[in-house]
């Protein structure tokens, strides 16, 4: 990210989750290192808007923690980075369907790293795999036209 983009505020119910699930290890983590009476401590969250819906693209398990210690705002910035677009629509749609609106719903959602890793990150992975395989067929096909 470049040092000199400027950050914002922005209120943790209007960002939607992307993520289904939160490393218990990794919000232990970053609780260590965060100090909720200095806002400096937690790193900018990246969001995005598509469409209707301003998400995060990470940083979900620090909105969380910033949401457990009471925190109505945290620090954002928007992400310039191409990331797969299409990919995320699929997870914002995954959350939705799971009755995930905001950071909040992610409370019952708090899971061990083994099971994070097969819940969230193979389901992921799976999906990515699955949208390269579409995309391939597609440009295949087209040249075949």
């Amino acid at each position: 990210m470049n040092a000199k983009r400027k950050f914002l505020e922005m209120g943790l119910n209007n960002i939607q989750p992307s993520q289904l699930f939160i490393s218990k290890q990794k919000l232990a983590t970053v609780k260590e290192k965060f100090n909720p009476n200095d806002i400096a401590t937690l790193k900018p969250i990246p969001i995005k808007k598509i469409k209707n819906n301003i998400f995060y693209t990470d940083g979900h398990t620090r909105a969380f923690a910033a949401y457990q210690e009471g925190l109505t705002k945290i620090p954002i910035i928007w992400e310039d980075e191409e990331l797969d677009w299409e990919m995320y629509e699929i997870c914002i749609n995954w959350c939705k369907e799971a009755g995930i609106f905001s950071i909040a719903d992610l409370s019952t959602r708090i899971i061990d790293q083994k099971k994070y890793e097969i819940l969230w990150y193979k389901r992921c992975d799976d999906l990515h795999k699955k949208l390269e395989i579409n995309r391939r067929q597609k440009v295949n096909y087209n040249l075949e036209i």
